[in-house]
């Protein structure tokens, strides 16, 4: 287990205040946080707060004490670890330099943060729009789009997730569009999903025909004029980490040619070694028009997102007004850590290290354990970028049910285990950071969780 050394809170003066003096400050965070802060995706009084005190690497430091292993990053956002060092320094330097300036004004710490990132894309990519998340990355991306192809529709999966601002929530398949279904333009289509096929296919290579197939026929009845762009993940995280056929987005990529469409690949959550690719798009071979991106491009340590734009795009708004723009765009203290961040992750090659521990750790051994859980229905998933699908029943398929689910996370926090599920799915996400030693170590305490909760 990794020991933490942290200056225990509540000594010192903050802001003229003497916290040292004024314990309650400290000690009713949890009551504080239900008294005041209205939290997302929840009915308000099921709250049930933790709070964390510090963290370092793949660690959470727990009020109480406890030393807990993270293996969900978050929200599957803190790539390079808690508190690294290169980061934390780079914000501070940043931060005594100029903490803030608009985004008409250029800035070194923004121009190298494009520079870097765009340094990972595919080649005829050069200019970045920076924004403050993966939900308006989206909604810029589908801006973009539809600007430079005069069309309104957008497509996508009804198994994905883009963001909660008004477009990217309609672009979103799952429930959370349902009572937020107020912008226009969108339509949803099936994509691969072989252990729940809509195509009732049997293997991937029968998925991904028929799915694409599918994609052609939507896009027929739509009509291919009235399509601006069709939006996908790479590998759709919060729907399942649902990995895609190899072939998949070549195919996607074909038919938007063929039809004049762009394609938007969404790498908020895949993009920055998460699945052990400095994008997750580089392992099929193919290259969009517009990709989104957000969390893993400096660990959320300071809110940022962007859009990288392909060439003819970036250029058609050389004499066009881009009609959209955020106050906070490149804000400097979220550059300097994107370009900590990435330095750091190259230096250090932790994107390798994402790729190592799914290949030699994660893979092998989450899928280990359906050898001895026979809840455990599949797993899929690449670097550190998992999904142990749970089922009531390995014939039917039947999801297991949501308070197993819970006992399941309960029981992992009891081992000193950090876990988050959707539905009826364990996703693994530690960051990318993890040890071979640690992956391992979390992969054990998730076996004696799930036989503690009868799995």
């Amino acid at each position: 287990m990794n020991t933490l050394e942290y200056e225990p809170l509540g000594k010192g003066t903050i802001m003229g205040h003497d916290v040292s003096a004024d314990k309650a400050i400290w000690d009713d965070a949890c009551a504080l946080d239900l008294k005041h802060v209205f939290h997302s995706w929840q009915a308000q009084a099921d709250r049930h707060p933790v709070e964390v005190t510090g963290g370092h690497g793949a660690w959470l430091q727990y009020a109480d004490g406890r030393e807990m292993l993270d293996f969900t990053s978050q929200q599957v956002n803190v790539n390079i670890g808690y508190q690294h060092p290169k980061v934390v320094e780079g914000i501070a330097k940043q931060a005594a330099l100029l903490c803030t300036i608009g985004p008409d004004y250029a800035n070194l710490a923004r121009g190298r943060a494009a520079s870097l990132v765009v340094r990972r894309a595919p080649e005829g990519f050069n200019k970045v729009f920076f924004t403050n998340a993966g939900a308006d990355a989206n909604e810029n991306a589908i801006r973009a789009a539809r600007l430079f192809t005069g069309r309104d529709k957008i497509l996508s999966s009804y198994r994905s997730y883009h963001g909660n601002t008004g477009a990217a929530i309609s672009a979103t398949g799952d429930w959370r569009r349902k009572p937020n279904d107020y912008a226009r333009g969108h339509v949803h289509f099936f994509t691969p999903y072989l252990y729940r096929s809509e195509f009732s296919a049997t293997t991937q290579d029968e998925e991904c025909e028929r799915a694409l197939a599918h994609l052609e026929h939507v896009i027929q009845f739509e009509g291919p004029d009235t399509i601006a762009a069709i939006l996908l993940e790479s590998v759709p995280g919060t729907a399942g980490i649902i990995t895609p056929p190899k072939d998949y987005f070549k195919g996607v990529r074909e038919i938007t040619k063929k039809y004049g469409i762009l394609m938007i690949t969404d790498e908020v959550m895949t993009g920055f070694g998460r699945t052990g690719f400095w994008l997750a798009l580089d392992d099929y071979g193919y290259t969009p028009d517009i990709i989104s991106f957000a969390k893993g491009c400096n660990s959320g340590y300071v809110p940022a997102g962007g859009v990288m734009l392909s060439d003819p795009i970036a250029h058609y708004f050389d004499d066009v007004v881009f009609p959209g723009g955020l106050t906070y765009s490149g804000h400097p203290l979220a550059m300097g850590a994107i370009v900590a961040a990435q330095e750091a992750m190259e230096e250090e090659h932790i994107v390798d290290n994402a790729y190592n521990v799914g290949h030699d750790i994660l893979g092998p051994k989450l899928s280990a354990l359906s050898e001895t859980h026979p809840k455990i229905g599949e797993v899929r998933g690449k670097g550190v970028f998992w999904a142990v699908e749970m089922v009531a029943d390995r014939a039917s398929r039947e999801p297991l049910d949501g308070a197993t689910m819970k006992q399941i996370v309960a029981e992992g926090a009891k081992l000193g285990l950090v876990l988050g599920v959707h539905d009826n799915r364990i996703h693994v996400t530690p960051p990318c950071v993890i040890t071979l030693d640690e992956a391992s170590d979390g992969v054990e305490r998730l076996d004696k969780a799930l036989t503690a909760a009868g799995c």
